[in-house]
């Protein structure tokens, strides 16, 4: 019997004739994504959903599709999927990581030219029968500052059209290489510079909790005077009131949005400001971009149906279903060396070294290579995934490399992650148990045996008495509960680490209190996708 596909959102004639064409049975029903009830009472026939942004699929919608086995996602963006939900209930979650990417960086160019040339205003008082001509005096892009917060994807393409602008381009960017840099052309700075230097600041970074707010009043107040800033990525990344204030006294010649906090936005300071241009999300408003991301969800669907090939896949490694059953754990502990790395490291990453021992190393590496770089790369960019981080890690610069070698210790396998950055190197270790639980077992050198929880705090000191005490008794005061404590320390009197996974993760001022002890070097608290 065919596979059965459901399209519920607008997705291109051409992209259903691809499930026609492959044999699938499909339903194209461009409005159904808008009846939650009807959609209810429908999907528990399907195999396959492709969606857009319309169609919620939430874990009640999951309850009534137990045929259900892949929903795909013609676009990057998956606010609109659960995918803890769907995991949980074996459904595959697909997007298309980079079917945007050009529209959504032309669409920056086009607002920074806008901004610079004052075009929406002057358009409207045409408009209106007023010849204002010595009202709009622009600002010329040839020679100016470009200062990219994000060189990724759509990042490095804004680069590349800045520079046939003949501007200057500035990026700031942890994860972008000096190999990476030169070879685009940018040149890489830290952020406090960019945005001293900036004649234009352009975002093209994901919303985590490190990005939040990177515009912030403080930063805003030591941008250059007079600069314009373009935000095409996401809403949050700036302090919309206190962009607002910087337009008002004039610090901030003028401001392009395409991305708002809060949306749909039908309020927002920035609103009837002059200078100010706001388009309502538009980034990947294109024909083009529209066709590419329906007929890739399309091809990758069909593959996984009718093959059981998986492509950009946000929940499940791309390996046969044999191996699955194997490696399960092992991927499971690879992506969890990788997020802790990628969490400790806060300098470009040159880098990637990792060591396969025993047991692991006879298995599909590429896939546990995938797991680990993923890993690595969603501290700073939760939308990464196992297809779209090696892409990712090649276009910074970052170089692989991989080891087997034979069992050598007491363990029947284990994986070693090591990040090289400009300054120093970071390895971690890991094993799965009989328990088929990933553990650490090794950090800096220094052995250990920590389970892996979703909450962690890792801590750097001498060995001294008085750790243990110091933070049992602040977590406990402040309302911490401890699941499991490990230590570890390199000799007597030396170099000395701990481990501990808790119920949650600290408020920031419970870490500020064991700073202000002295007795530490090294706080971090770390999360783990344990799911």
């Amino acid at each position: 019997m065919a596979p059965r596909v459901l399209v519920s959102d607008a997705l291109s004639e051409t992209a259903v004739q691809i499930f026609r064409d492959r044999g699938i049975d499909v339903t194209f029903d461009p409005t159904l994504g808008k009846d939650k009830e009807r959609l209810a009472q429908v999907i528990g026939d399907y195999d396959g959903l492709a969606v857009r942004s319309a169609t919620k699929v939430t874990e009640k919608l999951l309850a009534n599709a137990p045929n259900l086995k892949v929903v795909g996602r013609a676009g990057i963006g998956v606010d609109n999927v659960d995918i803890p939900a769907a995991s949980k209930r074996g459904v595959i979650v697909m997007n298309t990581p980079f079917g945007n990417s050009i529209t959504t960086a032309e669409h920056a160019i086009a607002l920074m030219m806008a901004l610079a040339r004052q075009i929406p205003e002057a358009n409207a008082s045409t408009h209106a029968g007023k010849w204002e001509k010595s009202r709009f005096m622009g600002m010329e892009l040839t020679g100016k500052t470009l200062g990219l917060i994000g060189c990724g994807n759509i990042g490095s393409i804004v680069a590349e059209r800045a520079l046939g602008l003949r501007m200057k381009v500035i990026a700031y960017d942890p994860f972008l290489g000096e190999e990476r840099a030169v070879k685009l052309g940018v040149h890489k700075v830290e952020l406090d510079e960019l945005i001293a230097r900036a004649d234009v600041i352009t975002l093209h970074v994901p919303l985590t909790d490190k990005t939040r707010n990177i515009l912030s009043a403080d930063a805003l107040a030591r941008t250059k005077k007079g600069v314009r800033i373009v935000n095409c990525a996401r809403g949050g990344l700036i302090d919309e009131a206190a962009l607002a204030e910087g337009l008002r006294s004039g610090h901030v010649a003028g401001a392009a949005l395409d991305v708002f906090a809060v949306e749909p936005a039908t309020d927002s300071p920035l609103f009837g400001m002059p200078n100010v241009v706001c388009t309502p999300h538009l980034g990947a408003s294109t024909t083009e971009a529209q066709e590419n991301v329906a007929l890739q969800v399309a091809e990758q669907m069909a593959d996984y149906l009718l093959t059981g090939a998986v492509s950009n896949a946000l929940n499940m490694p791309s390996v046969t279903a044999e191996e699955a059953a194997v490696m399960g754990p092992w991927l499971k502990l690879a992506a969890h060396l990788g997020e802790f790395i990628g969490q400790m490291t806060d300098e470009p990453i040159t880098a990637l070294n990792i060591l396969y021992d025993g047991t692991v190393a006879g298995m599909n590496l590429e896939a546990l290579n995938c797991a680990a770089i993923a890993g690595v790369m969603r501290a700073a960019n939760p939308d990464v995934n196992m297809v779209s981080a090696p892409v990712i890690a090649r276009e910074r610069g970052i170089a692989l490399s991989t080891t087997r070698q034979e069992k050598t210790g007491v363990f029947d396998g284990y994986i070693k992650v090591t990040v090289v950055t400009e300054d120093r190197e970071r390895s971690l270790a890991g094993t799965v148990f009989s328990d088929h639980k990933p553990r650490f077992i090794q950090i800096k050198g220094i052995t250990i045996d920590a389970e892996v929880g979703a909450h962690m705090l890792y801590t750097t000191n001498d060995d001294v008495p008085g750790v243990i005490g110091t933070l049992g008794m602040t977590l406990g005061r402040n309302g911490v509960n401890i699941a499991n404590f490990t230590l570890g320390r390199s000799a007597q009197g030396r170099d000395a680490i701990a481990l501990l996974y808790l119920d949650e993760t600290p408020a920031q001022p419970v870490l500020d209190e064991l700073r202000a002890t002295g007795l530490f070097r090294q706080i971090r608290p770390l999360v783990f996708d344990v799911g």
